[in-house]
């Protein structure tokens, strides 16, 4: 119970402070700008639903992007793991790839993703991919090294193969460090969605907000990152749950 209460308690809080602070303007005045560029949760809230429909249709393109770009990357950094585990060699080869592919700012490479895929989904789906591919593959990878090598001799001198030991003893071990870095990479997902939503716009959370920002709809704008927070705590409570169901001896 006060694994859930204290937070609770925490957000009310902090949003009864908000509101407070939108509502006397003070908030505006610290901060020195115009009170409309600054709802309060009660006008985001009525913004929510008024939008609701508006809101609710960009959110499915979004979530779209984020499931589809997730699982490309939830795959790919799997069989990179596994490729950088069986072989010293691509190990040596592919990690510094890993590692620099991390190091180019997304909103750099997005134009370039652009002129590749076209406008549409492609950028998006290949940014949320990209910047979710690093997380996953390096835990897992950590999770295959992570495996107790006197577990591994035991195998051999049951005559088992390589690719027994495998599933029988590494991969068991390296789940909890892949469900890790899967739980990390769904969040940050969602922000790469929003990134190749502002390069290529066509529809979504992030082609909303950057409209609405321009327009000065800030309370819309709001409600659709209030969205966008629902879906990434969503996401993530799924795959807590897979966790649990899956990695039982945890």
């Amino acid at each position: 119970m006060k694994r859930w209460l204290l937070p609770a308690l925490l957000l009310i809080g902090l949003v009864a402070a908000w509101q407070v602070a939108a509502s006397t303007e003070a908030l505006a005045d610290l901060l020195g700008l115009e009170p409309f560029l600054i709802p309060s949760p009660v006008e985001i809230a009525e913004a929510l639903w008024e939008n609701r429909t508006l809101l609710a249709e960009n959110a499915w393109v979004t979530l779209k992007e984020v499931v589809f770009g997730f699982a490309i990357a939830m795959v790919a950094g799997l069989v990179f793991a596994i490729a950088m585990h069986l072989s010293e060699t691509l190990r040596l080869a592919l990690q510094p790839l890993v590692v620099a592919s991390q190091t180019i700012p997304i909103i750099v490479i997005a134009p370039i993703l652009v002129v590749w895929f076209g406008f549409g989904s492609g950028p998006t789906l290949a940014v949320v991919a990209l910047i979710s591919f690093f997380p996953i593959t390096v835990n897992t990878l950590d999770g295959f090294r992570s495996v107790d090598p006197e577990a591994t001799k035991m195998m051999l001198t049951l005559d088992a193969s390589r690719a027994q030991i495998l599933r029988r003893v590494e991969a068991p071990m390296a789940l909890p460090y892949f469900f890790s870095g899967a739980k990390i990479a769904v969040a940050v997902a969602v922000i790469g969605a929003v990134f190749g939503e502002l390069v290529a716009p066509d529809a979504g959370l992030g082609r909303l907000i950057f409209l609405d920002m321009q327009l000065l709809e800030t309370a819309r704008a709001f409600a659709a990152v209030f969205v966008l927070s629902l879906m990434a705590l969503a996401l993530y409570a799924l795959l807590a749950l897979a966790e649990r169901r899956v990695v039982t001896w945890r």
